[in-house]
């Protein structure tokens, strides 16, 4: 039996999580934390197994009977969070990205060496079958020599929270690259094996939203929490860039906005021996060059972040790290801060 603390009660912890650790045997929920402790009350009934509510987290970190806390907050608060988990001698599963840059989230990885602890980060989709499948795929040599991914991931008038955290560069670190584009980003690498990244290209845009009182949409994603009236919009709505590995070349392009009614989710995998389309995130179609054939492969898909839950808490009794582990994900960090460098310099880049 483990025993976690869940700190940040919004919308990732009620749709993944509270749900995933109230089905996992071996998982004590001893808190639930949030600083509106209204919202840490309705998240009891995500997960009824949970024992008290609380508004400040340092209470979690100093009782010695929590062995693990959940970060699922905002994007900033990450890293302080971590941090004094990992100091006070705590495992900490944080939600992705891993902080807001980099740099940062080396000081994470360093301090979780430092203290001994497991620190994993949620990168999902590793968990999900389809692309366990088509890592296996590609380890496997289906793919042949894979040469070139691209992805998209882009929708139709969707930014999030316009004026509120989402839209804050410094709440945030970013826009719809760090919000969609790393979980693409994550996969492919993790797809690839461990790719190493050579360059990248990025030009990033602000445009839809300039004048965020006249921003019209359909509906908006986490649209309790904007502020079109005093509230901020400094980051990327559409970006499109260029990825040189040791291995294969990556290309995308994300949109929260575009003036397109279409949403266009999916990864292509080109190989010469074999390609393949996922549909983000469902079942894959695969294409072999001997035959010429489409295929489709029939499996069942299990909840990722029940998997990914209970990965984690195996690896803290355990001590062998998991794919999800800060070890396994800095690189997709460090390909972010570089396609934004890129971006803000208008050139590829090749180092931080």
């Amino acid at each position: 039996m483990k025993t976690v603390a869940v700190i940040g009660c919004g919308r990732i912890a009620n749709n993944a999580h509270l749900p995933a650790l109230e089905q996992i045997e071996g998982a004590r929920v001893k808190y639930l934390c949030d600083l509106i402790p209204e919202k840490a009350e309705a998240a009891r009934a995500k997960c009824p197994k949970a024992e008290q509510v609380i508004t400040d987290y340092k209470i979690a970190l100093a009782d010695p009977e929590v062995d693990a806390v959940f970060v699922l907050t905002p994007n900033y608060a990450h890293y302080t969070i971590t941090m004094e988990a990992l100091k006070a001698g705590k495992h900490v599963f944080c939600e992705k990205p891993i902080t807001i840059n980099y740099a940062l989230s080396k000081e994470m990885k360093e301090e979780a060496d430092k203290c001994g602890k497991m620190l994993n980060i949620g990168v999902c989709n590793r968990y999900h079958r389809s692309v366990e499948k088509l890592r296996e795929y590609a380890s496997d040599g289906k793919f042949g020599n894979i040469y070139h991914i691209y992805c998209s991931f882009r929708n139709f008038r969707s930014i999030p929270g316009l004026g509120g955290a989402f839209t804050d560069k410094a709440q945030s670190g970013g826009g719809v690259l760090i919000d969609w584009g790393i979980h693409f980003l994550d996969l492919i690498l993790y797809i690839l094996g461990g790719a190493e990244i050579k360059s990248a290209s990025c030009d990033a845009y602000s445009e839809m939203a300039k004048d965020m009182k006249a921003y019209k949409y359909r509906n908006m994603w986490a649209e309790d929490t904007k502020d079109t009236e005093n509230g901020v919009n400094d980051v990327d709505d559409f970006v499109t860039g260029y990825v040189r590995t040791d291995g294969a070349s990556i290309s995308f392009n994300g949109a929260w906005a575009q003036n397109i009614d279409r949403d266009e989710m999916f990864v292509d995998i080109l190989g010469d021996k074999g390609g393949a389309r996922l549909e983000y995130v469902k079942k894959f179609k695969f294409w072999s060059a001997e035959t010429l054939e489409e295929f489709e492969e029939d499996y069942d898909i299990p909840d990722m972040y029940l998997c990914e839950d209970e990965a984690f808490l195996e690896s803290i009794g355990s001590g062998v790290k998991t794919k999800s582990n800060i070890d396994n994900v800095l690189e997709s960090a460090k390909l972010l801060d570089l396609l934004y460098l890129s971006a803000k310099e208008k050139k590829e880049v090749y180092e931080l």
